[in-house]
């Protein structure tokens, strides 16, 4: 009988807040990382790395710029009378422009290890939990670096020819011109914190699949078999139940 109610406190362990709050994040940071492998595409193909910007003179006069745009990777958009502005690249190809090319590389393989990340989701049916959060972690940590680093390769990208027909020939290496980033080159940005975040709860989350298990296998056993609890009449479960077990007859 007390072997039979110290089993059924180590079954109702996997029922309590600690367990199902773990479950819960663990459920968000799937979702979280489809989500950043979904900002890895937007900022991969959106051509709104830098923009135009309005002029300022002296005496505080505005003026357009003469020639109004975009720029990504892959695309040059420049703005027309028509509603849609009219882009040349390669993106159907997914040819980087040639100044570019150092960055989309490293974007594409943060891409890759995300979605890698993502596919190895589906080894929670088969692995260890710990394992896979640890594998997920490492991955995620290696796209925060790749996207980090394309974030400092752009800016370093800038003197080019499709940099000067857009933003004038102020332009030069971290120096926009008359352009100014725009949002994808800030949703870069957060990616890499959202990198670092995701990969430092990863790691939190494999911890604590160790720490929802009994140090001892014997108890994970007992605790999901209690079929065999008579073929270990003197096993002690925990270390004050010494003296209760030693009691005990020995089997038949």
């Amino acid at each position: 009988l007390v072997m039979h109610s110290h089993a059924s406190d180590m079954a109702r362990l996997y029922q309590t807040e600690f367990v199902r709050s773990a479950r819960a994040v663990g459920v968000l940071w799937a979702v979280c990382t489809l989500c950043f492998a979904v900002i890895e595409v937007v900022i991969l193909i959106q051509p709104s790395w830098v923009g135009t910007r309005e002029l300022r003179y002296r005496g505080g006069t505005v003026a357009t710029p003469p020639q109004a745009g975009t720029l990504g990777l892959f695309e040059v958009c420049v703005e027309t009378d028509w509603p849609v502005p009219e882009c040349r690249g390669s993106l159907r190809t997914l040819t980087p422009l040639p100044a570019f090319q150092s960055p989309a590389v490293l974007v594409c393989i943060s891409l890759t290890m995300v979605w890698v990340s993502v596919g190895c989701l589906c080894l929670f049916r088969f692995c260890n939990a710990a394992t896979v959060y640890n594998i997920c972690a490492w991955l995620q940590l290696t796209a925060g670096f790749c996207l980090a680093l394309a974030c400092v390769v752009f800016p370093d990208t800038w003197e080019c020819k499709e940099m000067r027909a857009l933003c004038g020939e102020a332009v030069g290496s971290f120096s926009p011109g008359n352009c100014t980033v725009h949002w994808a080159y800030v949703l870069a940005i957060l990616g890499v914190l959202d990198a670092a975040i995701l990969a430092t709860l990863a790691f939190v989350l494999a911890n604590r699949q160790d720490a929802l298990l009994p140090d001892d296998p014997w108890l994970i056993v007992l605790s999901h078999c209690p079929s065999h609890w008579s073929f270990f009449p003197s096993y002690p479960l925990f270390p004050e139940q010494k003296s209760v077990n030693s009691s005990l007859p020995p089997p038949p």
